[in-house]
C-alpha cells in the first residue's frame, strides 16, 4: 500500500486543536470534503460517528484510524491529522490519541477496505514511523513523513 495514494498535502494537517473525539472527526470530515467536492462533510461526519458507535477505531499507541464506506467516492481516500493535545478516543489501550488517519472507501469496496485498513494499521504500529509523524512541525513535514513508511 502506498500512503501517497491515500492522502494529499491538502488533506494533511499538523498540530491542530482536536478538543474531543467528535470535534476531531468533524475536522477530518470537513478537511476531506473541502478537497473532494463530491463528498458531503455532514454525511461523512455522520458515517464516521456511526462507525465509532460500533467500536472505537483507536488502535493503540496514540493512533486512531476512523474509517467508513461512502457514496460518491471513486477510490480509497485518506486524511491525516496530528493534534496539539491528545484526546480520549476510547482506544483499545486506553491511551489518548494524537494521530488520526481517516480512511474512506466506496460503498462496494469490501475486500479493498479491509486490505488497506490492515496495511495502514501495520504502518502505524511501527514506532519509528509514529515518531516521525509526531516530530513533524508543519503540514508539509507531516505529509513528507507520512510518505516514508519504512
Amino acid at each position: 500500500m502506498q500512503i501517497q495514494s491515500l492522502i494529499s498535502p491538502s488533506r494533511t494537517l499538523c498540530g491542530v486543536e482536536g478538543g474531543s473525539k467528535k470535534r476531531a472527526l468533524e475536522l477530518l470530515a470537513n478537511t476531506i470534503a473541502q478537497d473532494i467536492p463530491d463528498i458531503d462533510a455532514d454525511e461523512l461526519f455522520r458515517r464516521l460517528i456511526g462507525r465509532e458507535r460500533l467500536g472505537s477505531t483507536g488502535i493503540g499507541h496514540g493512533i486512531a484510524i476512523p474509517h467508513c464506506r461512502i457514496e460518491h467516492c471513486s477510490g480509497t481516500v485518506g486524511a491525516l491529522i496530528t493534534l496539539t493535545d491528545p484526546i480520549d478516543f476510547d482506544a483499545i489501550d486506553s491511551q489518548p490519541v494524537d494521530i488520526l488517519f481517516a480512511m474512506l472507501v466506496p460503498e462496494d469496496a469490501h475486500s479493498e477496505h479491509l486490505q488497506t485498513l490492515a496495511a495502514l494499521a501495520g504502518a502505524l504500529n511501527n514506532a519509528e514511523y509514529r515518531q516521525r509523524l509526531r516530530a513533524a512541525k508543519t503540514n508539509e513535514a507531516l505529509y513528507d513523513a507520512a510518505l516514508t513508511t519504512s
